[in-house]
C-alpha cells in the first residue's frame, strides 16, 4: 500500500523515466518587502535561503546549464527536468519579462514541464494567461501558491500581506485553465495548534488542490521569528510533534494529492532551531511520517474530510 503520493512517484508514472526540479533563483522581490504592501518580508523571512550554487547574479541559463549538470551527473542521462522558479515572487513582474524567462527555460533538452513559485496576491490574470498557453503545448505547469495557514489571524501574525480568500481566488481562477496547483503550508507558525493545521488541509482538500508541500516552521537568524524566539516568545515544535501533525494533515489530503515536500532544509549556523530541519535530517523525518502512518494502519487520504462552511472560512474580518 502506498502511504503517501509523493513527486518522485507521480512523475515517474505520468513522464516514463526519472524527473528532476532544476531550481533557479532570479533577481524577483516581494510586495512584502519592497514597500507595495509591506516591509520586511514575513516573520521567518530569510534573506540567505537560497542554496550556496544559486546566485540571481548567474544568468539563468548558465544556473539551468549546471543543475542538469550536476542531475545527469548524479543520475545518469535517462532525465526529464521541471525548472523550478523558487526564490522570493515568480511571477511579480513585467509580463513581457516572465514570459523571456519562461520561454528560456523551455528551450531546454529534456525540460517537460514548469514549477513557478509565487504568492497567491500576484498571479494576475495575464500571468495566468501565459503560464496557460504552455499547458495548450503540452508542457505541464505547476503553479505554487504560498498560503502558509488558513487561519486569518496567523497571516497577520506573520505578516504575510495577503488573506484566504486571495489564495481561494487564485487556485479557482489557475485550476479554470488547466494549471495545476501546488499549496505550500508551514506546521507550527506561532499561535496556532492542531486544530489549525487540519483546517489548513480540509481547505486545500475541498479545493481539489493537485500538489502540496508541508514543512515545519524553522527558525533563522536576523528575521522577526528569532527575535521571538530568543525572547522566549516562541518555540518550534519537537519531530515527535511535527511528525504527528503532519501525519493528521496527510490524513485530509485527498489520495491523490501529490506531496511535493515534508520538511525543510536549512543550514547551520544561520538556523538556529529545529535542529532537525537540516539536509542531513531529510529522510530521517519523511521516514518518522511514513512509520507514524503504519502505526495508524493509515495512508494518505484515508481521513479525508470537508470544510463545514467555505464562504466562513474565507470571510476574512473587514472583508467582503
Amino acid at each position: 500500500m502506498t502511504l503517501i503520493r509523493f513527486f518522485r512517484d507521480y512523475a515517474r508514472e505520468r513522464f516514463g523515466v526519472r524527473v528532476r526540479k532544476i531550481p533557479v533563483a532570479l533577481p524577483f522581490t516581494c510586495p512584502n518587502i519592497d514597500g507595495s504592501k509591506g516591509r520586511g518580508g514575513c516573520a521567518y523571512c530569510y534573506r540567505g535561503a537560497r542554496p550556496d550554487h544559486l546566485s540571481p547574479r548567474v544568468s539563468m541559463r548558465e544556473q539551468i546549464e549546471e543543475g542538469i549538470r550536476r542531475a545527469r551527473e548524479r543520475y545518469g542521462r535517462e532525465l526529464k527536468f521541471f525548472i523550478y522558479f523558487q526564490s522570493y515572487t515568480n511571477t511579480y513582474g513585467d509580463i513581457a519579462y516572465l514570459r523571456e524567462l519562461y520561454e528560456e527555460a523551455l528551450s531546454f533538452e529534456g525540460v517537460v514541464g514548469l514549477d513557478v513559485g509565487t504568492r497567491p496576491d500576484c498571479v494576475p490574470q495575464e500571468v495566468i494567461e501565459l503560464l496557460a498557453s504552455y499547458t495548450a503545448k503540452g508542457v505541464e505547469v505547476w503553479l505554487e501558491l504560498g498560503l502558509q495557514s488558513a487561519n486569518y489571524e496567523t497571516l497577520k501574525r506573520i505578516n504575510r500581506g495577503h488573506g484566504i480568500s486571495e489564495f481561494v481566488d487564485a487556485v479557482l481562477r489557475a485550476k479554470e485553465v488547466g494549471l495545476k496547483i501546488c499549496a505550500h503550508t508551514i506546521v507550527g507558525l506561532p499561535g496556532e495548534g492542531e486544530e489549525d493545521f487540519l483546517e489548513t488541509a480540509r481547505l486545500l482538500s475541498v479545493l481539489k488542490v493537485d500538489g502540496v508541500k508541508i514543512h515545519p516552521i524553522y527558525v533563522m537568524r536576523n528575521t522577526q521569528l528569532a527575535k521571538m524566539y530568543t525572547r522566549g516568545e516562541f518555540a518550534p515544535l519537537t519531530l515527535g510533534r511535527y511528525v504527528k501533525y503532519a501525519a493528521d494533515m496527510l490524513e485530509v489530503l485527498p489520495q491523490d494529492c501529490v506531496v511535493h515536500r515534508l520538511t525543510a532544509e536549512a543550514k547551520k549556523p544561520a538556523l538556529l532551531a529545529p535542529d532537525y530541519c537540516t539536509y542531513e535530517r531529510k529522510l530521517e523525518v519523511i521516514a518518522a511520517i511514513e512509520e507514524e502512518l503504519k502505526r495508524r494502519g493509515k495512508r494518505q487520504g484515508a481521513g479525508e474530510g470537508t470544510i463545514r462552511n467555505l464562504k466562513e472560512l474565507v470571510q476574512e474580518p473587514g472583508g467582503a
